[in-house]
């Protein structure tokens, strides 16, 4: 009989049967087989002790009977999951089902082969080999982690969101980690509103020395006076400019430490622009197919081996002066020291067959690990600082030179220019070429990108690693947050949430209180604190606190007075309102008087008359709202008397339609958005294997492409709109992951 080898993904299964022989059968889970059912009756029996009931999850049935039918024919079950929590729970959950499967199998009722636990944090050879060397069992500890995460995020969600619909708004949601990560965008946004900005001047001189080199320096002082301002102007101007002060001194830039999980969501977000979900999927398939280590980790530690291969690669490529070995210290709290950083797992593959974002991030983890082992680049910063005298404030010009590359040889990204500086003396006189003085305003606080986000996510201790792209992706889907300009800012919806839950939960959303459960979360993976008591010492306060405020808690029913807004039905004052599609003014008569404006203080649309017309066969297009939401339509619909011959034969005319997405209002909808929206489906072009069409369109479920009924759903930044045929047949080259079944339109 053979051995069974069960992991989460195809990829991986694939990666890891090249290693093994004939005795092996590799089998994926897909991920989780296991979950809480949807509904949340009866899911969690809390006074039994916090039990969960799992079920099969809805659409796994397939995959757990195609693994049981293949554990009937081993000898050995072998539980090859991910090295972490969530790993460790798979493992668990695909033990339980086989006992239970084999256990009441008529067919082969006295089989039970022996299930064991093995883990690596690489797919090489070597590492599968050393893991199946050394199997163990299943780590409980690991397991009610996992488990008290899910039950806890499944109460809290559940109570919280039932709150909500009742007092804001049917069918929004709140979540125990993700309000936090709300709260902190929210209170961003607040600080940037209240915000009064003051004006202030930036004074540059052009100056050339005697030698005819000119630089520029600029007053250290900004003043916010005018008058101050035209005091340091006229004496520039009329000043005799000589150096002050002439100083250089040598520095150091050490390079940074191999990724951890955050280090490397962060990085991809500045360097390549990369949202925390796409370098999360670009790193998972890098990992299945062995080319970098496990991508969860929060440690920094590199194992000796690949820390000497890395030390010979530098020495041959760059030179002995460039070989520098390091240890780095791991400073997340809790952090797991036996896993590794993120690194290539041969360092010898400087360019693999990777394409697209795999590429991309290869090369980035590449030279981050490789730059990890390097020497200090050192830099020489100079100052040039030049006077007018008497009480002018002085100016200073400065630079930098890079007079030894070290770690940035091989991260040439990280070096940044040269700013050369003239070589001046001491009381030298300068002569001015010219003087500007430009006008400014402080700024607001910015608002946090997602690399600012899970930055400071990890900071306050809220989350852990795996979680924060998980984090940013549901706040984002759930309408909470938008992207605007590569920041995050609170939609109306957003701040009205956060607003309710500072109110009323301000505790249970702070970063304390967050961060310490976290900490305990952590302390049950180590062993060191009970799952029942963990839950019951949270959840039974928690509960009692949605009982008292499902009672004292005032229902948002207005956001405030409009005073600057007149009612366009009565003339009477208006209020600011909350509905689906975001905040609008509604008259404070109502439901006496239905007079309503968008926020930006027009009319709203009505469906009976058109938002304009399609600007070469001059149909009009409306804005409409029908059974499954908000919708644009160009042309009107046709009375049963009205025909058009199609093909000969008469056919009822139906206008073309398109639903409006979630995150538009229906208010702000232009010509130019409408049009945008009705031209799909996109026909992409023709496949050149098969001959048939690739199309591009949005449904239910969201945008896709679908080829022959093979249906790919988009996800940033395959955009549906601008998708191309090559890129569309790049999806349709990778193996389709599970879930829901194609099926036609």
């Amino acid at each position: 009989m053979s051995k069974l080898l069960i992991v989460e993904s195809p990829a991986k299964a694939r990666t890891i049967g090249k290693y093994l022989g004939k005795d092996f059968l590799v089998r994926a889970s897909i991920g989780h087989v296991r979950d809480l059912p949807k509904s949340n009756k009866n899911a969690v029996d809390i006074d039994g002790g916090f039990v969960p009931h799992y079920e099969i999850a809805k659409g796994k049935e397939r995959v757990v009977a195609d693994i049981t039918e293949a554990a009937k024919k081993a000898s050995e079950i072998i539980l090859a999951t991910d090295p972490d929590r969530e790993g460790e729970a798979i493992a668990w959950h695909i033990a339980q089902l086989l006992k239970e499967k084999l256990g009441n199998s008529k067919q082969a009722p006295n089989h039970k082969p022996k299930i064991k636990r093995v883990t690596y944090h690489e797919i090489t050879k070597e590492a599968v080999e050393e893991a199946l060397a050394h199997p163990r069992d299943i780590d409980q500890n690991l397991r009610r982690a996992q488990e008290a995460r899910r039950v806890l995020d499944r109460l809290v969600g559940y109570d919280l969101s039932g709150l909500i619909w009742k007092k804001v708004r049917y069918g929004l949601s709140a979540g125990r980690v993700q309000s936090p990560a709300l709260r902190i965008l929210a209170e961003r946004e607040r600080e940037i509103k209240a915000f009064k900005p003051e004006t202030f001047w930036v004074i540059s001189a052009e100056l050339e020395t005697p030698k005819k080199e000119k630089f520029t320096a600029v007053c250290v002082e900004e003043p916010r006076d005018e008058k101050i301002k035209n005091k340091i102007v006229a004496a520039g101007k009329n000043g005799n400019w000589t150096v002050k002060e002439v100083a250089e001194t040598e520095a150091k830039r050490a390079p940074r430490a191999p990724f951890t999980t955050s280090t490397l969501q962060q990085t991809a977000s500045s360097r390549l622009g990369f949202s925390p979900g796409r370098t999360m999927r670009a790193a998972q398939k890098l990992y299945e197919t062995g080319l970098i280590t496990y991508m969860r980790t929060d440690s920094t530690n590199l194992n000796e081996g690949a820390r000497r291969q890395m030390l010979a690669i530098i020495g041959k490529k760059f030179g002995a002066d460039y070989v520098a070995p390091r240890h780095y210290a791991t400073k997340v709290k809790n952090a797991q020291e036996a896993h590794e950083a993120i690194r290539p797992t041969d360092m010898n593959k400087e360019n693999t067959g990777a394409v697209g974002d795999q590429k991309k991030l290869y090369r980035l983890i590449w030279q981050r690990a490789i730059a990890s082992q390097m020497a200090d680049a050192k830099i020489l910063r100079a100052k040039i600082t030049a006077t007018v005298g008497g009480e002018t404030p002085d100016f200073a010009a400065n630079g930098s030179r890079l007079l030894f590359p070290g770690w940035l040889a091989a991260d040439t990204e990280a070096r940044g220019e040269d700013v050369e500086l003239p070589k001046v003396a001491k009381d030298e006189k300068l002569k001015l070429i010219n003087l500007f003085d430009a006008e400014k305003q402080t700024e607001p606080p910015p608002r946090y990108t997602e690399a600012g986000l899970i930055k400071e996510l990890e900071k306050r201790g809220i989350g852990r690693p795996s979680t924060y792209a998980s984090i940013i992706d549901t706040i984002e889907r759930r309408g909470y947050v938008e992207n605007v300009g590569r920041a995050l800012k609170p939609t109306d919806t957003g701040e009205v949430v956060s607003s309710f839950l500072e109110e009323n939960f301000a505790n249970y959303i702070s970063d304390t209180f967050t961060a310490e459960m976290e900490n305990k979360l952590d302390e049950i993976a180590n062993g060191e604190r009970e799952y029942e008591k963990t839950l019951a010492d949270f959840y039974k306060p928690f509960a009692k606190e949605i009982k008292a405020k499902s009672k004292t808690a005032a229902k948002i029913t207005s956001l405030g007075d409009a005073p600057e807004f007149k009612c366009p039905v009565c003339g009477k004052a208006m209020e600011w309102k909350l509905s689906r599609m975001g905040k609008f003014l509604s008259c404070k008569k109502f439901p006496a008087c239905d007079g309503a404006l968008t926020a930006e203080g027009q009319p709203l649309p009505k469906g009976d008359e058109p938002i304009g017309r399609h600007p070469q066969t001059n149909e009009p297009i409306f804005v409409k709202n029908g059974r499954f939401g908000p919708y644009v339509q160009l042309g009107e619909r046709k009375m049963k008397n009205e025909k058009q011959k199609i093909g000969g034969e008469a056919k009822n005319v139906k206008p073309k339609m398109a639903s409006i997405p979630k995150d538009l209002a229906p208010a702000s909808v232009t010509v130019e958005i409408a049009l945008k929206l009705l031209s799909l489906p996109r026909v992409l072009g023709i496949n050149p294997k098969t001959g048939k069409e690739i199309t591009a369109s949005r449904g239910r479920f969201g945008p896709y492409i679908v080829h022959e009924n093979d249906f790919r759903s988009l996800k940033a930044p395959d955009d549906v709109y601008t998708i191309t045929l090559d890129r569309a047949l790049q999806i349709f080259a990778e193996p389709k992951k599970f879930g829901r079944q194609s099926k036609k339109k």
